[in-house]
Formats: C-alpha cells, sequence, structure tokens
C-alpha cells in the first residue's frame, strides 16, 4: 500500500505541478442551431479548429456552444463564420440554404425546413475590395503549366491583421459546386473552361467575385460583414442517440433517459436500454450483473471517463459503486470498438461521464426510497474557485434495513447493507492550452443476507447460514492534457489511476477475503497527417494488478504487469465513408507478448441510412472467484483444472475472442416525424476462455480452460418513433445464440434468455408530467443439470417464459424541484423457490445460484429531485 501511494504521489506531482498557471482563460457561450448527436459532433470539431479554441462542448437541449478560448487568439466572428460554413445558424446569424440542404436529414432543425435565402447570396457578382484586386493581378501575373488553381482566403479583423477564413466556399460562377477552405484557409480547385469568375462565399460576408486570367496561387481578402436578423429555431432531441458521423456505432445515453427509471447504480441504469440484460446472480446476497451480446458483464469493457474502471475483484460489485444520479452522461457501443483505452474489452465498451465541476447545475440533490426498506440520498454541488481552479463533490448513502422474506424460506429477499461514497474531484486550466484534473472516491460497503435470523456479530455460523461483506475502496485518478494553440489538432493527454480494495466477506463456513492494488497509466498523443481528414492517435500504457485472495483457506496470488503501445489511424475525408483502423501490442508478465488488432468501417449511401462494419480481438484475465460470487452461496466445491497458478493466474490462461460485428441504421420520414429503425449482428468467437461448468455434477463449479469452441451470436433490432409531441415509442427484439462446450458436449449458456421483446414509451401529459413504462418478455432459459440430486432437490431443464413491467410517472416545476413514483416489476412475477434446499443450507443441495428470473416482487418507490442551475 506504500508503495501504490508513492506513485501516486508521484503521478500527482507530475502531472499538475510542471506547468505555470499563470494565465487567465475565459469560456464564451454562442447560440448555436443544432438536432442531433451528429450536430453536436459536427459543431464541436469545427469549433475547435478555430484558433485561439481549447476546448468546445454543445448543448444540444439549451442550443448553447460554450468553448474555452485563449484571449490573445481568439476571434469570436471567425469561430460564428466557421460553424455557419458547416450549416449551423449561431448567434442570430443564418447559415447559408446550400450549408443547411447539405446537412443530414437528421440534422434539419429550422422547422419546416424553410429554404429562405438571404439577397446577398443572390448577388450575380460583388464588387471585391482593392486589396483583393491587387493581390489578385500580383498572384495572376505568375504563370503554372498547372490547370489548378490554390489560394488562401484571409480576412481581416479590427486591427488589421489577416487571419484565415476557415470553412469560406470558393467555386466557379455558375458551378454550385465548389471547395471549402481548410484550417488554414488554403483551398485548391480546377480550372473550368466554362467561366473565368471565381466566387467566395463566406457566411455572413457579400461574396467576393473575381476574374482569374491564369493559373497559379492567389490570395483573396474578403470585407463588409453581414449581421442577419436572428432566426427561433424548433427542435427535439433524443434520449440516445446515435452519431451517423462516427466510425463506431456509439449510442449516447443521455442523464434524460436515465431519469426514465429509478437508477440507484451503474447496474440499475440500463432498463430502458435493450441492449443490456440486468439480472441478479443468486437469490442471497442480491448481486447485481450485466450482459451484453448473451456473455456476462466482465467481457465488457467499462471505463469512467476513458479509465478503465470496473474491473478485478470489482468486476460485479463495483456496478454499484457508481451511483445512477452522479452519470451525467454513457457511451455504450457494442463489438470492437478503440484500442486506445486498452485490450479488455470483448463484447464492447460502455464509458461512464460523471458529473464535473463544469457541470450546469450547482447543486443537485436526489432523494429516494421503496418499500423494501431501502433509502438513498445522492448530493453534487460543484464550486468556481478562481479562473483557474474548479471544484465538485458528489457524496452517496445507503441503508437497507427492513427484512424481507416475501416467499417463507427463511431466507431474506434482499440484503440488508449500508454504503457511503464520497468524490472530490478538482479541474486546472489555464490560456495555453493546458488543463488537468485530478480525483479521489473513497467507498464503504457492508452487506449482510441469509437466513433472517442471522447477526453476523452474534449467530452462530453453524447453525444459521447467512452471508456478510464489508468492503474498503479507494481509487484515485489524474488527468494532463496539452493542445498546441497554433495546431489545434495537436494534443498531448496524460491518465493515470489507481485504486486500493480490501473485501472481508464470509458465506456460511467459507470465508473469501481479497485485497488488490491497482496501477493505469495512458499517455495519447493526437494529430492529423496533412489535413484533418487523417487524423492519428498513439501512445502507451501500463496496466498493474496486485491481486490477494484467500479462499477457504487457500491462497491465491496474482502480480499482473503490462506494457503496451498503440497506433489508430482515421479517415474522415467523406461524409459517405469512415474508416477507424487500430492496433496495439501488450507484453504480459505471465502470458508474453500479444496484439490487439481492430477495424471500424462506416458507409453512408445517404443522408439517410449508415452500414458499419466492426471487426477486432479481446484479451482479458478472468477473476474467477470475484466474477462468480454468486455461487458462494451453495454448497458447490470449487473447483480449479488447471496448470501451475505461480506461473499464471490460477493456473489458467487467459480468455481471448474474436469479434465480428455488422450494423444498419436507417431513417424513414413520415409525415413531420421519423422513425429510426437499426439492426446489429455480432458474432464473438472464442479462441480460449475460461469455461465456469455448473453442469458436469451439481455438487461442484469446476474452472477450466476451453476444450473445444464457444461463441455467441447476438441480433438486434430496434425502432424509435417520436409518435407525437407528448409521445416517444421503443421497440427492440434480441436474439442470443450463446453456447459453449461443457466437457465434450455443446451446450446452451444457462440461465439466460435467448429472445427478448422489448416496448418503451414516454408519454408527456404537459405542465411537466411524464409517464414512463416499459415492459419485456424472456424466452425459457436452460437450467444447468441436476440430475445427481435425489428427486426432491431436481429442477427442470428449462425455466418458463415471462414478463416484466416498470413504470415511473414523474412531475417537474420549473424552479428545478421533481417527484418521481414508480414501480418495478408491477405485476409481482416472481420465482416461487428460488432457494434449492433452503431448509438445509448447510446439507449438501444447497444451492441459490440458479436464477433465471426475479426473486423479489412487486417494488413500489418514491424520490424528489433537486437541481440549482
Amino acid at each position: 500500500m506504500y508503495k501504490l501511494l508513492k506513485y501516486i504521489s508521484i503521478s500527482v506531482v507530475v502531472l499538475l505541478l510542471q506547468s505555470n498557471p499563470l494565465f487567465s482563460q475565459d469560456k464564451v457561450t454562442l447560440q448555436v442551431s443544432g438536432a442531433c448527436g451528429m450536430c453536436k459532433d459536427r459543431i464541436e470539431t469545427t469549433s475547435k479548429k478555430v484558433a485561439g479554441v481549447q476546448s468546445a462542448e454543445y448543448d444540444i437541449e439549451a442550443q448553447q456552444l460554450t468553448v474555452t478560448v485563449n484571449d490573445k487568439k481568439f476571434d469570436k466572428n471567425k469561430l460564428i463564420a466557421a460553424i455557419l460554413a458547416v450549416g449551423h445558424d449561431a448567434e442570430g446569424q443564418k447559415a447559408s440554404d446550400e450549408a443547411y440542404e447539405s446537412l443530414h436529414e437528421c440534422c434539419h432543425y429550422r422547422e419546416g425546413h424553410e429554404n429562405e435565402s438571404d439577397d446577398h447570396h443572390h448577388d450575380s457578382m460583388a464588387e471585391p475590395t482593392t486589396e483583393t484586386q491587387e493581390e489578385h493581378h500580383e498572384a495572376a501575373s505568375t504563370s503554372s503549366p498547372s490547370n489548378k488553381l490554390t489560394g488562401t482566403v484571409f480576412e481581416k479583423n479590427d486591427s488589421g491583421e489577416l487571419l484565415p477564413v476557415i470553412g469560406a466556399v470558393v467555386r466557379w460562377m455558375n458551378d454550385k459546386n465548389g471547395v471549402l477552405t481548410d484550417i488554414q484557409g488554403q483551398f485548391e480547385t480546377k480550372i473550368k473552361k466554362k467561366s473565368d469568375y471565381l466566387v467566395v462565399d463566406y457566411i455572413g460576408y457579400s461574396p467576393d467575385t473575381i476574374l482569374i486570367e491564369k493559373t497559379g496561387n492567389i490570395n483573396i481578402t474578403i470585407s463588409t460583414l453581414n449581421v442577419l436578423n436572428e432566426v427561433q429555431i424548433v427542435h427535439k432531441k433524443r434520449s440516445t442517440e446515435v452519431s451517423y458521423l462516427q466510425p463506431v456505432k456509439v449510442q449516447q445515453i443521455s442523464s434524460k433517459e436515465l431519469l426514465k427509471a429509478a437508477c440507484c447504480n451503474l447496474a440499475e441504469s440500463f432498463d430502458t436500454t435493450p441492449a443490456i440484460d440486468a439480472a441478479t446472480t443468486d437469490a442471497v446476497t442480491g448481486t447485481r450483473k450485466i450482459e451484453m451480446l448473451g456473455l456476462a458483464g466482465p467481457y465488457v469493457q467499462i471505463t469512467r471517463e476513458n479509465v478503465p474502471a470496473i474491473r478485478g475483484l470489482a468486476a460485479l460489485q463495483g456496478l454499484t459503486y457508481i451511483p445512477g444520479p452522479w452519470i451525467e452522461s454513457m457511451q455504450l457501443n457494442m463489438g470492437a470498438g478503440s484500442v486506445v483505452n486498452g485490450y479488455e474489452s470483448i463484447t464492447g465498451q460502455i464509458n461512464v461521464e460523471l458529473r464535473k465541476p463544469a457541470h450546469e447545475d450547482e447543486l443537485y440533490l436526489n432523494a429516494y426510497g421503496n418499500q423494501s426498506g431501502r433509502l438513498e440520498f445522492n448530493l453534487f454541488n460543484r464550486n468556481i474557485v478562481n479562473d483557474r481552479w474548479s471544484t465538485a463533490n458528489l457524496i452517496h448513502a445507503s441503508t437497507r434495513n427492513v427484512k424481507s422474506d416475501g416467499n417463507n424460506d427463511g431466507f431474506l429477499d434482499m440484503p440488508l447493507g449500508r454504503q457511503f461514497e464520497i468524490l472530490n474531484r478538482w479541474k486546472w486550466s489555464n490560456n495555453e492550452g493546458q488543463e488537468g484534473q485530478f480525483g479521489v472516491n473513497l467507498i464503504y460497503s457492508d452487506n449482510e443476507s441469509g437466513q433472517k435470523g442471522f447477526d453476523p456479530g452474534r449467530s452462530d455460523r453453524s447453525k444459521i447460514w447467512g452471508a456478510d461483506m464489508r468492503t474498503n475502496r479507494v481509487e484515485f485518478w489524474a488527468k494532463r492534457g496539452f493542445v498546441n494553440i497554433d495546431a489545434p489538432y495537436k494534443s498531448l493527454g496524460l491518465q493515470v489511476s489507481g485504486s486500493y480494495h480490501d473485501q472481508k466477506s464470509q458465506f456460511g463456513l467459507r470465508r473469501y477475503d481479497a485485497i488488490e492494488k491497482s496501477l493505469y497509466f495512458n499517455m495519447i498523443y493526437q494529430s492529423i497527417i496533412n489535413n484533418t481528414d487523417h487524423q492519428v492517435r498513439m501512445g502507451a500504457s501500463f496496466q498493474m494488478d496486485d491481486i490477494t485472495e484467500n479462499v477457504a483457506q487457500n491462497e491465491y496470488l496474482r502480480s499482473e504487469y503490462v506494457p503496451g503501445v498503440f497506433g489508430e489511424y482515421t479517415y474522415m475525408g467523406s461524409e459517405k465513408f469512415t474508416v477507424l483502423l487500430g492496433a496495439r501490442a501488450d507484453y504480459h508478465n505471465n502470458y508474453g507478448l500479444f496484439f490487439t488488432p481492430r477495424v471500424n468501417l462506416r458507409y453512408a449511401p445517404d443522408q439517410r441510412t449508415v452500414f458499419r462494419i466492426a471487426a477486432g480481438r479481446g484479451q482479458r484475465t478472468a477473476s474467477i472467484f470475484a466474477e462468480n460470487i454468486g455461487l458462494f452461496a451453495s454448497s458447490r466445491d470449487f473447483i480449479i483444472e488447471g496448470g501451475d497458478k505461480s506461473k499464471t493466474p490460477y493456473g489458467l490462461n487467459p480468455e481471448v475472442a474474436w469479434n465480428l460485428g455488422l450494423s444498419v441504421t436507417k431513417e424513414i420520414p413520415i409525415g413531420k416525424r421519423t422513425l429510426a429503425l437499426s439492426g446489429e449482428y455480432n458474432r464473438i468467437q472464442f479462441t480460449n476462455q475460461v469455461v465456469v461448468d455448473l453442469d458436469r455434477t451439481a455438487r461442484q463449479v469446476i474452472f477450466y480452460n476451453l476444450n473445444g469452441t464457444s461463441f455467441s451470436n447476438s441480433f438486434q433490432a430496434q425502432a424509435d418513433f417520436d409518435v407525437a409531441d407528448w409521445m416517444d415509442l421503443r421497440l427492440a427484439y434480441r436474439y442470443n445464440d450463446v453456447q459453449t462446450t461443457y466437457g465434450e458436449e455443446l451446450l446452451r449458456k444457462p440461465l439466460t434468455s435467448p429472445h427478448r421483446a422489448f416496448a418503451n414509451t414516454a408519454l408527456k401529459f404537459g405542465k411537466g408530467w411524464v409517464l414512463d413504462y416499459t415492459v419485456n418478455w424472456l424466452s425459457a432459459a436452460r437450467i444447468p443439470s441436476t440430475l445427481a440430486n435425489d428427486e426432491a432437490h431436481r429442477l427442470p431443464d428449462t425455466s418458463p417464459s415471462y414478463f416484466l413491467s416498470n413504470t415511473q410517472i414523474t412531475k417537474s416545476w420549473k424552479n428545478g424541484f421533481d417527484v418521481y413514483v414508480g414501480g418495478e416489476n408491477i405485476f409481482n412475477y416472481k420465482m416461487d423457490n428460488p432457494i434449492l434446499s433452503a431448509d438445509n443450507p448447510f446439507g449438501t443441495y444447497f444451492d441459490s445460484s440458479l436464477i433465471w428470473g426475479p426473486i423479489f416482487g412487486a417494488n413500489f418507490y418514491v424520490g424528489v429531485r433537486y437541481a440549482l442551475k
């Protein structure tokens, strides 16, 4: 622990104290019109290319762009002009019809899609300035054998300084097609025989028309700024969106989506997201788990603000360490993604963005209570210390203290427990393209479960079966960013994180204690090749995990050290075609050198259709006890059939899989509304997997390396439709065919429903009233074999299919105060006898891990929220 703290201290010094924060930094807010996630990407990307802009964040709902700028180099008019050039109205100025109509259909934010034109766009010719003519004639006097014309477009600011113009349209007269100037204001176009006049059109300025007599290079200075009248924009923003421009299909899940359900923690934040299945590991501990593409949650790489977070000993329990009200947004992608944040992603990636010091809410409170006695309180507050420093605090406290045994089997339906978290984070920035942040999160969790009379401090554990787990966890992270002000496409980022996890637990007569120390470092350099159509990212990383586990007096030691390097190339030269190629090489001290290639392709044949292909490799080390903690709530013996555990973790090989994903997204206009359709297929093929075998015998759980085939075929179809201004509808269906070789037999994955149908609707009744309703249908699941048990303790081969329904009603007031009331599993469907041999928990047949459905019936809750802007 001392060494870990030493490493963290050194990292803080290196990352945060090596710069001189002498200069101030300003934030500028502009009104910019947009309608969707694609608009957000385009506006932010364009803004960051303007000289003096260090960072940009666009809020679709507020229609506001906030940029952090260098006062010495920033020109607001230049930023406005750049945004207008890509088709977005800004600060009361209207983008040209040509630029607006070139936007994707989903980006059309103007009500009724008016195609109004300003008079100056119809000018057949505008008299160029004297300076333009002089520079033109000087350039035209130089002869060139080329049939191309090159040049640079400038504008003159109030001080008389010439600045390059980004996004000016350069075209030949009577030709609708033109070229755009790049971030240096430069352009290149072919000579047209049908016209000798070149038109330079920059939104907000009168067009300049120039007589071209010879090829060569030309410098053009435009002038005469036109100020347009303000235009009011009406749009509707979806709570979950998919970017049409990015090569990776990423679902942007906003805080608005999370408010549709209670979302007490990350594990409970996917009720309205059909891509994720959520369930319970067992009928005793109440541990929540998630699945993607039919495979367990640990196969998903979960990051917090792009830093690996939920892994190792926290692979399952860590889902409760991120309270829902702390979450600002989430990004979710299935299949192969980026290699920048590591190699561990097999089924997909989930990135969680927490509330930050720059959040629009100065204060946010959330209180929640349900009928099972669960009480929660969350608080967020931020403070702007000065023009360089800002800070935020996030606090969580929860308790469950009501004993419930709805099926009268002698065991609590839900565990008792307490959890307390406090997170403090800081952000620093200057006006020279540098910023940094760091934070610390302290977590205490204490859970008790088992038979109703169990008291961990008093009960005789040989007579009353009980389970208790106490966890103390410390997390630390720091980031530094450097942006080249003169070339904002060049940046360097440094990430450091560390954690200390101390877990003490006992299940019946079996103890499970564990300690984990982790350290992570990542360095990312980003630049371009010639222009922003060709972007590159490269860097180096280091991951250290030191884990000690004691299971029933058996000690398991793991020390993993993994240095690695990576690189990514992105081609974004066309709105129709995008390529992301990535690869990394890592060296594991136990497993040796391995490579992780990944590719993502995007093709948009028209403005309403996007096809994507993703493929790649993933590798991870299984934490077999932490990831299967629900099996401790049984009498099964833990058997590991592996090699020398001193050479590799548990004596097992790493899990390695290849992923292939195909997806299509299609928008269909229906009147003034849009039906968004998507279909996605993913294939996961394991070359090695740590098999968790519950079928060989009901008396044991056996872990061994895959000897055969193991795969997941997953198909999902989804439709989103805003039926009316007051009604949104989402329908989905997914099919997971997950099979693994158990022993010598290929079987479906147990306790997982292959088929799932999903429907969600949101109804807005006016005056702040909103109703959300979700219904799921899940098909029958295979139950592991219990033939080794006597007749009284055998289960059927499959479970029944069933429906689950959740609903929530919210009332919001304009002063930031909300009240919400809801119900989970409102029709009270549950397993009758979820625990096998509950009457004899110390006998050989006791097993609470064979869970295929809800164990707790209808659960109703109430909560309040308050946000101070």
